[in-house]
Formats: C-alpha cells, sequence, structure tokens
C-alpha cells in the first residue's frame, strides 16, 4: 500500500464530495438554517442525536450553539441527547436502547423546537423512533444522513442527504454541514447586535 497516496484520495475524495453536496444543498441549508432561527425566537431550542461518531458530532454542535462559535454572544438553547450516562443506560436497560433518544424527545422536546438526527445509513432505529416522536409533538426534523437516506428520511422535514455510501466521507460532510449551519444561526441571530452578550 502506497500510504502517500492514501492520504492524498482521502482528501480529494473528502473534497469532491463537500464541494458536490454544497452544489446540491447551498440552498436548502440557508433556507433550514432560516426556519431554525424562527423557531428559536419562539423560545425553540436545537435537540441533537446520533450514535457513535454521530452522538460525537451531536455533542460537538451543541457545544457550538450554546457556547460560541464566531461571535461572543448570548448562548442558543442546544442540547445533545447522547450526554447523560445515566440516561444512555438507564433506558436500554429498563426499556430498550431503540426507545432511548424517544423517550428523552417525549419529556424534553416542545412545538417551537428543532431535532437534528444525525445517521450516516439513516436507519438507526433508535433515531427513527426519535423523529417519529417529534413529529407527534409538531418539532422541525432535520436529518443528517447518506446517499439513501434510509427510512430515516420519511420522519424529515428536510433531510440531507451526502451522495456517498463511505461512513467517513460522509461523516466529514456531516460536521461541515453542521458548522455550516451553525454559523448561519448565529449570524442571523446575532450578527447586527455587535457580536456581543446581551
Amino acid at each position: 500500500m502506497d500510504y502517500k497516496e492514501l492520504v492524498e484520495n482521502n482528501f480529494k475524495e473528502s473534497s469532491l464530495l463537500i464541494t458536490k453536496f454544497q452544489n446540491l444543498y447551498s440552498g436548502l441549508i440557508v433556507d433550514t438554517s432560516g426556519t431554525i432561527v424562527q423557531r428559536i425566537k419562539k423560545g425553540g431550542g436545537v435537540y441533537f442525536m446520533g450514535n457513535g461518531g454521530s452522538a460525537a458530532d451531536s455533542m460537538h454542535l451543541t457545544a457550538e450553539l450554546m457556547g460560541r462559535f464566531y461571535l461572543n454572544r448570548k448562548p442558543i438553547k442546544a442540547y445533545s441527547l447522547n450526554t447523560n450516562c445515566s440516561m444512555l443506560t438507564e433506558i436500554p436497560n429498563d426499556f430498550s436502547f431503540a426507545e432511548l433518544f424517544e423517550r428523552q424527545i417525549e419529556a424534553l422536546v416542545q412545538r417551537n423546537d428543532t431535532v437534528i438526527g444525525i445517521s450516516t445509513s439513516g436507519n438507526s432505529e433508535n433515531v427513527i423512533n426519535g423523529f417519529k416522536k417529534s413529529r407527534q409533538i409538531g418539532a422541525y426534523n432535520v436529518g443528517f444522513t447518506g446517499k439513501t437516506g434510509g427510512i430515516m428520511a420519511e420522519f424529515c422535514d428536510v433531510c440531507f442527504k451526502v451522495p456517498s455510501e463511505d461512513t467517513p466521507r460522509i461523516q466529514e460532510c456531516h460536521i461541515t454541514l453542521g458548522h455550516t449551519i451553525c454559523q448561519l444561526i448565529e449570524a442571523q441571530l446575532f450578527s447586527n447586535k455587535n457580536n456581543l452578550e446581551e
């Protein structure tokens, strides 16, 4: 194996895929961020869910909203459904792993909230069940997934499908998408307020 070639191929594939994704979805990304902002202005928050690497993305993006991205400003209400270790063990133990996000969403999510589910396959049962519950509540469902969208796409108001079946490349596109949405949310809420906490 030529390791230098492996490095070059990975960076080239990631770059080309992200550009292809941007060409497909740039307008929808702006529209989606605008819808999330309108819900935040009505008191809503943003809830993230995912498994494995997607769980890490969920936590990462929650921090970007609740902490800061580019601007010093008030925190944006955001929560990752992956972070409470007692919850992550109690719900699967007493109920099932498939209910992990569903039960938290039933307890926490309200109509003006946004739920972002991240799954490279789109077939993670706990993410699908979470979206089913948030749809019943009337929240705004946004999916980050791979080429087909999987079953999850049926339960999303917006589903961003990365045109690939390669998990690492999909995940690299997901974090760029997530960062872009966070930046757009922050800019629309705070860029005309001198970048300061108010």
